[in-house]
């Protein structure tokens, strides 16, 4: 017990010397900006898909000590970029098998949530989400784009005023965000997220439920077709270790070819 208190304690002053601040003084704790470090690279695929990781080697490639290493790495296993494994941690690798599973899924939840959201949102939450989307044309790191992409879909489905509904969204998007990077890191992916994002809130202000819903399973389904395509794009630099499972034949994929007003 003594030697696990004297741990915790150097930790603690490790991170307040890394901060270079005393211990009360008011500031984002390390935990949370190593986990948005360590998530950007993962986004990013500096951190490849099925890669080995250590909470030692984290710990020297961040500058950080054991407690805010941890820390992020159990909120990264949460949201499914970081697995445990007998060696120690692994990220993630393309699981393609749960990647038909979460867009079957968001699809569901979220063409019911935009319902209840046609007939419950206030003008002023939909003009808040609004601005958000209009900055992701403007403000792009992966953590921003991470924080951004997130933020929309689960603020559109708080607007169910559902909160079942809101967590199951804000699940399945965290664990979707991943290969949706790979289409956001264009000028294209961005103007067509912009777009498509823009038209949702637009039917929503009008109370058009069947648009909403239409427009907003439209967009998952061109999201769904754009990340396969990203997908088979990197398999020839990541390698087998980076992906997971196989992918289902969905007839209905290849006959979305647009969405009907209603």
């Amino acid at each position: 017990m003594a030697h696990r208190a004297t741990s915790i304690r150097a930790d603690a002053e490790a991170d307040r010397r890394q901060t270079g601040a005393l211990p009360h003084a008011r500031q984002e704790p390390l935990g949370n900006r190593m986990l948005s470090r360590i998530r950007a690279d993962i986004l990013s695929l500096k951190l490849a898909p099925g890669e080995v990781i250590s909470e030692r080697a984290l710990q020297a490639g961040y500058g950080a000590s054991r407690t805010p290493i941890r820390q992020a790495l159990m909120q990264l296993i949460h949201e499914g970029l970081i697995l445990r494994t007998t060696r120690g941690y692994a990220v993630a690798p393309f699981d393609l098998e749960e990647l038909d599973e979460s867009f079957e899924y968001r699809e569901l939840i979220e063409g019911e949530a935009i319902r209840l959201a046609c007939a419950r949102a206030m003008p002023g939450d939909l003009d808040a989400i609004q601005e958000t989307i209009d900055r992701g044309l403007t403000e792009f790191t992966p953590e921003s784009w991470f924080e951004i992409g997130l933020d929309v879909h689960v603020r559109l489905a708080e607007l169910s005023r559902n909160r079942f509904l809101r967590d199951a969204v804000q699940d399945v998007i965290a664990r979707t965000m991943r290969v949706r990077w790979l289409v956001a890191n264009t000028v294209e992916g961005r103007e067509a997220a912009h777009r498509d994002h823009s038209e949702i809130v637009r039917l929503v202000r009008d109370r058009n439920a069947d648009a909403a819903a239409e427009a907003l399973r439209h967009h998952g389904r061109e999201v769904r077709r754009q990340v396969y395509d990203a997908i088979d794009g990197t398999r020839r630099f990541l390698g087998a270790r980076s992906f997971a499972g196989g992918r289902r034949d969905d007839p209905g994929e290849h006959h979305d070819s647009g969405r009907t007003d209603r």
